[in-house]
């Protein structure tokens, strides 16, 4: 990025701001100064930060107070030539209150003086926080030139006023809570404390090279010397953590406390990035997108730093901990009804994970794990019970548009999402209809419940790719004839569908899970034949894979959580 800064004179001219530009650029004391120096970048690879950096000079003589506020408003920093005389010093106190940029005094004609200014310019530093330093120069004697326009670039790139409170002489409170979650993201074990192997992956994240082993030890003796509790079982705590950023700001090494935050996605308002957090994702037409295996790693190992009890769920206490890196909760509150929980409705192990395509035309299937069902159905045709079931629960219990849980097709573990979208026939969006599969589901006790079903399946689906699946819901009910020109038994075999599929949500053991299987099969293979489809030796290999999965799987899992 480039910044600019302006030169200004506090209240008269003549101060030695042109001649402070024109020595830096030529490295000498120019023998002619002009009213005001021409506008001016200087490359990247000659400054300090390693950033271009322009610079534009002001003069009363030839420019207006309108042209003066036009250029304010383009820079990023002002630097204010201050001599040691009450009138100028005045005038800088109305420049402190007018302008929201960093400020820099600087002290020039250094060489025409015997004592230092300073005395009287710190008490103005201590009463702004906007002015991030000031310095005594003098363009004649080429003193302190470059530290002047190092400090300059600093007080952009590295501002005090968003870190700290001189007044309070502590780090602000923006700032505390962004170190504190940088602390709790690198504490990798959630023990409160950065041992020598989390400071080390901290270090290399923030700046690409470990600690040595003295090194390590010369930071925690700092802490130690400093401040009770900064150091516990030779880690780091997090009140250490923050004495020695606050102790960074105040001996002057910003830039150490800035690289930390902005490695961890925080801007120049201490608040995080919108790209950190929404991270821009280019997808194909013809692509979705879903968690590869490393993904799931992270998001495993997310789960047993905070599993503290180590009982493979997570209680309300530890899905809070779990989220407090987080600038809001993501999940909203219906979330405990959306996956699956244990006897005390806290969100489990599968649960967490659910939470969370390119077809292949030549072999006709796909690699994909996660897969979308839109279920489809008038009102009280039974949807919301189909939904809870595939979390093992009746309706009775919760309600809910989503659920998501696993099946396993084939030995296969996948994903499958149930949405169910909202029977306004005449308000169906995109998203109602993107989807992998179709569930219609209809009421066999309620007469007119079908024929919803079949006009949204001609419609919006009877031309489509997308496979479908009929679903006669409440089968525990006495079967009412459907008033529609045709069965539903007539109508899927006229359009090529598998045959209804009895389901009810209304029985003492946990409702089958076969029906889901079914729909995660039909979405993995969508262009295999209804033929095939109807095969009861296909729906068999399917629903024996599935189950003997399921119970190998989760017996593995509970046998490796133990010793954690």
């Amino acid at each position: 990025s480039v910044f600019s800064f302006l030169f200004l004179p506090p209240s008269t001219a003549k101060v030695g701001k042109t001649s402070l530009i024109m020595s830096l650029v030529s490295e000498e004391f120019p023998d002619v100064v002009p009213y005001r120096a021409e506008e001016i970048t200087i490359p990247a690879d000659v400054t300090p930060e390693r950033v271009p950096t322009h610079i534009v000079d002001y003069s009363e003589a030839e420019q207006t107070d309108e042209q003066l506020f036009q250029e304010i408003s383009k820079v990023g920093l002002l630097c204010v030539n201050a001599m040691p005389r009450d009138t100028l010093l005045c005038k800088s106190r109305s420049l402190m209150c007018t302008f929201v940029f960093p400020l820099i005094l600087v002290g020039n004609k250094s060489d025409l003086v015997e004592h230092s200014s300073m005395e009287t310019i710190l008490p103005i530093m201590n009463q702004y926080s906007e002015i991030e330093t000031c310095v005594e120069c003098s363009a004649k004697n080429l003193k302190n030139i470059s530290e002047l326009f190092y400090y300059a670039q600093k007080a952009v790139l590295h501002p005090t006023g968003p870190l700290y409170c001189p007044e309070k002489k502590d780090m602000k409170p923006l700032c505390i809570k962004a170190l504190t979650r940088i602390f709790k993201v690198s504490d990798l074990d959630n023990d409160g404390i950065l041992n020598d192997n989390e400071l080390n992956l901290f270090q290399r994240t923030c700046f690409n090279t470990p600690l040595a082993p003295q090194a390590l030890e010369d930071v925690k003796n700092v802490v130690r010397k400093n401040i009770n509790d900064g150091v516990c079982d030779n880690g780091l705590t997090l009140k250490g953590f923050l004495f020695l950023h606050t102790l960074f700001i105040q001996r002057g090494r910003h830039e150490t406390t800035w690289t930390v935050l902005r490695r961890f996605g925080y801007d120049d308002d201490l608040e995080l990035h919108q790209d950190y957090l929404f991270p821009p994702l280019k997808i194909p037409p013809d692509c979705t997108t879903e968690l590869n295996h490393n993904a799931y790693l992270f998001l495993q190992s997310v789960f047993d730093k905070h599993d503290k009890d180590r009982d493979c769920a997570l209680s309300p206490e530890e899905l809070r901990d779990l989220f407090d890196v987080f600038p809001y909760m993501p999940w909203g509150p219906d979330v405990n009804n959306t996956v699956c929980t244990n006897d005390q409705g806290w969100i489990t192990y599968q649960g967490y994970l659910s939470q969370d395509k390119k077809i292949d035309l030549q072999k006709k299937q796909t690699q994909r794990s996660v897969f979308r069902c839109n279920v489809f159905g008038d009102i009280g045709s039974g949807k919301s019970g189909f939904l809870q079931a595939f979390l093992g629960r009746n309706l009775m219990e919760h309600r809910s548009y989503y659920a998501i849980s696993t099946t396993y097709v084939y030995g296969q573990e996948k994903y499958l999402l149930l949405h169910e979208v909202f029977p306004d026939f005449d308000y169906l969006s995109d998203a109602d209809l993107a989807c992998d599969v179709v569930c219609l589901i209809y009421d066999v006790s309620n007469p007119h419940s079908f024929e919803y079903c079949a006009k949204v399946f001609k419609q919006y689906f009877m031309d489509s790719k997308v496979p479908c699946m009929m679903i006669s819901a409440k089968s525990d009910l006495p079967e009412i004839k459907q008033m529609y020109g045709c069965s539903p038994l007539d109508f899927c075999r006229k359009h090529k569908m598998p045959p209804p599929q009895s389901f009810t949500c209304n029985t003492a053991a946990v409702p089958s899970k076969d029906i889901y299987t079914k729909l995660t099969t039909m979405a993995m293979h969508p262009h295999v034949s209804q033929a095939d489809l109807k095969s009861s030796t296909f729906w068999l290999r399917a629903s024996v894979g599935a189950t003997v999965f399921a119970v190998l799987g989760f017996a593995m899992y509970r046998v490796l959580v133990k010793p954690r």
